[in-house]
């Protein structure tokens, strides 16, 4: 929330006002300045006896769209009470906000809440998912009263996106997910809950909430100067609309020399909508269903609209064809990974993290959790990884492939419409091997994206429990490897990087460990301290410590192999060197929280 509002209504709540005002950076107000500012502010927040809460908001109470939310404390900070506006306006959220902050035990009441169900009134805020027909009051709460007491209700899903994700992986029980409006029967269905850019007939007697999620993307083309720009908008949705397609989209895309036509400026100055633009050669590199003459005559690229409509929708399914107004043209396209019937699947090459499975990242997990086809890299990647695959997945290690085995098996998948996830060790960026897959994704226009994860240098530093780079002795850390079978740039030499005496994390070195000593000591001091990290947050992890003219024995001794880590440099385990400067500088972050 952007502005909240503290009223004490006595002193003995000073200690909570206080850290409220820090922690939320509020403004504190009296009591009798409520009614003046009741719209100014997003939410009020009492400190005090409900009673007279209530009291002084009554008189201004309108309507949960549009009331900012009320929280209420006691003046002790024991219970946290959503008073108003729980859902729509944020109450319950700041709520439990407030409570975190306190210790507290936070009181909701709404019944959903309660009852562990979805907020459907909050969705359309959420999830940017805007409601397809005008309801009312009375309208919502009828849908939700429905909801809440479990009657029978069918959800459908036409799209993927981060709304729909959560709606299937937090499916009430008494709520069925259906392929088709054809399966919605009113003897079978008391709500249908839609969630689509297309229209549908809902059957008689079935209560419908359709929401709307904006994955779509618009290209258009206009007339020189065309008149008119306010209509143009509406134009373009009323001729979807009647092609079966609802507003569904923020992002519209033109070329580049139209940018200064009237329509664009009014269109993001009046509705706030992006804008993106494309060269008559980006455009013209795009196969379309009805090239124009006359637009290649007049721009230098056969196709306006609809090139833009697919690119800018990451060369998505043309949803709806070039339509034509008095003096625009727009298509709509919808991205592939937005798709459920997709005629292609996706590929995310996910970052394994260093090894536990709990270090890969949320946004990893959840993309091993919905995959077809796990392939991850058997001999780098620990099999507990892929452990939260859904069933019927498949998990298949490449240990044992060739890169074209790997390659084509993806494929396959990929032309079955499938999600495939492609787990690499660490973060796939250092020292990884998907410039090659990429390689072939692109040449097969596939459609591709990377989830990063934790490098094996980030869990070094927190198993040495080390700060790797310490103020005023050592501010660079070099995450490199040594000349094995693959050659370094000539400008790349170890013993080269060795000068500036850096953090140094050397990958993939152990096998080649008395080059990479004698690279080292030709610049770092032979007590420089060394880490050799074997297997980082894996069961089996072991970490040697010692100093540099030691390192290759350390290595040798303890029979680490290819999977090692090889630290370098004054920063591990490093408690000194602090300056005074430094601690007055700093110290206000520490104090404040923020470091």
């Amino acid at each position: 929330m952007n502005k909240i509002a503290i009223i004490p209504v006595n002193e003995a709540g000073t200690q909570v006002v206080t850290l409220l005002q820090q922690q939320l950076e509020a403004q504190v107000i009296k009591r009798t300045d409520v009614g003046n500012c009741w719209h100014e502010y997003d939410a009020f927040v009492f400190i005090g006896a409900m009673g007279i809460c209530v009291r002084t908001i009554a008189p201004y109470i309108e309507d949960k769209h549009t009331d900012p939310a009320v929280v209420c404390i006691d003046s002790l900070g024991k219970q946290v009470i959503s008073v108003l506006s729980g859902h729509i306006g944020g109450a319950n959220d700041l709520t439990l906000q407030i409570a975190g902050l306190l210790g507290a035990e936070p009181v909701i009441t709404t019944q959903s809440d309660k009852a562990g169900l979805w907020a459907l009134d909050t969705f359309e805020k959420r999830f940017d998912w805007p409601i397809a027909s005008d309801l009312c009051g009375d309208d919502m709460n009828k849908i939700i009263a429905t909801f809440v007491s479990g009657q029978p209700t069918a959800l459908l899903l036409d799209v993927r996106d981060e709304g729909t994700e959560y709606l299937e992986r937090t499916l009430p029980a008494h709520v069925t997910i259906v392929n088709s409006m054809d399966e919605v029967t009113s003897d079978k269905y008391k709500l249908v809950i839609i969630v689509s850019p297309y229209l549908h007939r809902v059957p008689h007697r079935v209560q419908e909430l359709h929401f709307v999620p904006m994955v779509g993307t618009i290209g258009f083309g206009l007339a020189h100067q065309a008149e008119d720009p306010l209509t143009i908008y509406d134009e373009i949705d009323k001729a979807f609309a009647e092609r079966g397609v609802l507003p569904c989209s923020h992002k519209y895309c033109t070329i580049d020399v139209k940018a200064d036509e009237p329509f664009v400026k009014v269109f993001k100055e009046e509705y706030g909508e992006e804008v993106w633009f494309f060269t008559a050669e980006e455009l013209a590199q795009v196969e379309v269903p009805h090239p124009s003459d006359t637009v290649m005559k007049h721009v230098g690229t056969p196709s306006v609209c609809e090139a833009a409509a697919i690119l800018g929708s990451n060369h998505g399914k043309l949803v709806i064809e070039k339509v034509k107004g008095k003096n625009w043209t727009a298509a709509l396209a919808i991205d592939y990974a937005h798709l459920r019937e997709r005629q292609h699947g996706h590929i995310e090459i996910v970052g394994a993290g260093p090894g536990d499975p709990d270090l890969v990242s949320v946004r990893g997990r959840k993309m091993l959790e919905k995959a077809d086809l796990i392939l991850y890299a058997g001999s780098l990647v620990p099999k507990e990884l892929t452990e939260c695959h859904k069933p019927g997945a498949t998990v298949l290690s490449s240990a044992s492939m060739s890169l074209e085995e790997q390659v084509n098996l993806m494929k396959k998948f990929y032309d079955e419409g499938k999600f495939i996830v492609r787990l690499h060790t660490g973060d796939p960026c250092i020292f990884g091997a998907i410039q090659e897959q990429m390689n072939y994704f692109d040449k097969w226009g596939i459609s591709y994206h990377i989830t990063p994860g934790i490098s094996s240098f980030l869990a070094a530093a927190a198993e040495l429990r080390s700060q790797f780079t310490i103020p005023e002795r050592v501010q660079t850390i070099i995450l490199t490897r040594g000349e094995g079978r693959t050659p370094m740039p000539e400008k790349e030499k170890l013993h080269l990087l060795a000068r500036s005496q850096s953090t140094m994390c050397i990958f993939l070195s152990a096998a080649i460990v008395d080059e990479v000593q004698r690279e080292l000591l030709m610049e770092y001091p032979e007590d420089t301290p060394v880490a050799a990290c074997y297997h980082l947050t894996w069961k089996d992890q072991r970490i040697y410590r010692g100093v540099l003219k030691d390192l290759a024995k350390i290595v040798k001794d303890n029979n680490l192999t290819l999977t090692t880590m090889l630290v370098v440099g004054d920063a591990i385990d490093n408690r000194q060197g602090l300056s005074e400067l430094y601690n007055k500088q700093f110290t206000h972050l520490f104090r404040e929280g923020k470091s």
